[in-house]
């Protein structure tokens, strides 16, 4: 079951929403866990999500130029504290919204490092909306719906250890919010 809370924060019940019957035009829309998607990584080579088998997952559009890049602190802090205890955070670059991801991997590794000193892993970039959207966030909108789609930069989806939703908040939900925080803590058990 959905329950959506307060500013568009949702988190999945005991249910889970299916997708059998789907006809799909990507194989990898087909996968049933976060586990079955794979990205290239920002700094070239495969990036399968299956290499995060057992461990939560908080994936996050970002961009280099937005309003709201200051959360790559936050996300940084929470990578640095809770990866030891089985959290993954991982960023997705995507200049979907507002043209804010202009540059090109090797000028977004470089403004995560210099800027913001970003050691978690980070995809390449890709379009999280839309027809060319990655079949990752495909997937995650098949399974919350519309809702949950990401509507900016720095949305955040919260992946349990096998790989099932379960959670996302909005690009204004910081990653350091005491609900984030409070839901990070349940799937990490």
């Amino acid at each position: 079951m959905l329950g959506l809370g307060a500013l568009g924060v949702a988190t999945l019940g005991v249910a889970t929403l299916g997708v059998a019957g789907v006809l799909m035009s990507d194989p990898a829309d087909a996968a049933t866990s976060a586990f079955g998607f794979a990205f290239d990584a920002l700094e070239g080579g495969p990036l399968p999500l299956a290499q995060f088998q057992g461990r939560a997952l908080l994936v996050v559009n970002t961009a280099s130029f937005c309003g709201y890049t200051s959360q790559y602190r936050a996300l940084q802090a929470l990578w640095e504290r809770l990866e030891p205890r089985g959290l993954t955070v991982l960023g997705v670059p995507s200049n979907d919204f507002g043209a804010q991801e202009p540059g090109s991997n090797a000028d977004i590794a470089a403004f995560c490092e210099t800027t913001f000193g970003i050691d978690f892993p980070m995809t390449g970039k890709v379009s999280v909306r839309g027809a060319n959207a990655h079949p990752f966030y495909r997937w995650a909108e098949r399974e919350l719906g519309p809702a949950a789609a990401p509507r900016w930069n720095f949305h955040k989806y919260l992946i349990d250890r096998t790989g099932r939703l379960a959670a996302w908040f909005p690009t204004q939900v910081a990653p350091d919010d005491a609900r984030v925080l409070a839901a990070i803590e349940r799937v990490l058990g």
